[in-house]
């Protein structure tokens, strides 16, 4: 058995990156596991982290959903950011600022572990408030681990963050699951658009709608987004209208690996099978956390 945070955090590293966001395909994806393999190897190697969510993560139950999820062990050192609301009464955990920016729990804080355990961790609730908090994580510790979601991580920068995406076993069919990874990859792998080429810039989010129409009317120029998670649809949607237009972007992100969680509350696949699978559709190494392989 191969240790899964290890390689992920190895793969960041030899981009140059200085943050890993996990993003999922959907809830229950594995992130969090994910997220807890990458941290356990840097506390591993005594190196000094920053951790943040733009959701809600580490509860024992779901609050939507009320079924049981991954707890998020976090050692001693750990520097992350959460709710003020969230932090437990006993002294696990030193303040170390209570920041301006707020999520749906109210004020966030910036906290180093004192003693090991698990905690929940809460973000802020809009793209540019990600930014601040990772960007202060950075300047804290100088490296920052983000649990990520699609719509929110234009919040980092070009070139110095990775992302790794997660699907799980959340899809009706393993092929739905498979359409669902790759229609997000090859979002998230968006190129930069040709300046000296014709280009159709889109202003805000480009919609499934105003994608088939471009693709109705023949438009053959570059559709230019922002950014990659401005493309506002995936799966097999994302599948079908993407190879009729040149979809480009004016600032590009890095998807680095992907992670599977072969099993979900409601289905399984067969942990090899889906491993092979999502490398071979995707391209890109993939890992199961869970049990330590890995597929090129």
């Amino acid at each position: 058995m191969r240790d899964a945070g290890a390689l992920l955090l190895a793969r960041a590293r030899a981009t140059g990156a200085r943050s890993l966001a996990v993003v999922g395909t959907a809830k229950n994806a594995g992130k969090t596991v994910a997220i807890a393999a990458v941290a356990a190897a840097l506390h591993a190697e005594r190196t000094p982290f920053g951790l943040c969510s733009v959701g809600r993560d580490g509860e024992s139950i779901d609050a939507l959903e009320a079924i049981a999820k991954p707890r998020l062990f976090l050692r001693a050192g750990t520097v992350f950011a959460t709710a003020a609301a969230l932090l437990p009464r006993h002294p696990a955990v030193e303040i170390l600022e209570v920041r301006a920016e707020r999520g749906a729990l109210g004020p966030i804080a910036i906290v180093r572990v004192r003693a090991p355990g698990f905690f929940e961790i809460a973000g802020p609730s809009s793209a540019s408030a990600v930014r601040r908090i990772v960007q202060h994580l950075l300047e804290l510790t100088g490296f920052a681990v983000i649990d990520g979601a699609v719509d929110r991580i234009a919040a980092l920068r070009n070139s110095e963050d990775a992302i790794v995406v997660a699907v799980g076993a959340t899809a009706a069919t393993q092929a739905h699951a498979l359409d669902d990874v790759c229609a997000l990859v090859a979002r998230l792998r968006l190129p930069r658009f040709d300046a000296a080429r014709p280009a159709l810039h889109v202003a805000g989010a480009l919609t499934a709608g105003m994608a088939a129409e471009l693709v109705r009317a023949g438009e053959r120029r570059q559709v230019v987004v922002a950014d990659p998670t401005q493309v506002a649809f995936g799966g097999r949607a994302f599948l079908a209208l993407a190879v009729h237009l040149t979809l480009r972007c004016e600032r590009e992100l890095r998807p680095i690996a992907c992670t599977v969680a072969p099993r979900s509350p409601q289905r399984a696949f067969e942990p090899r099978s889906f491993l092979r699978a999502v490398a071979a559709a995707t391209g890109l190494p993939t890992y199961d956390v869970y049990a330590g392989e890995e597929a090129a």
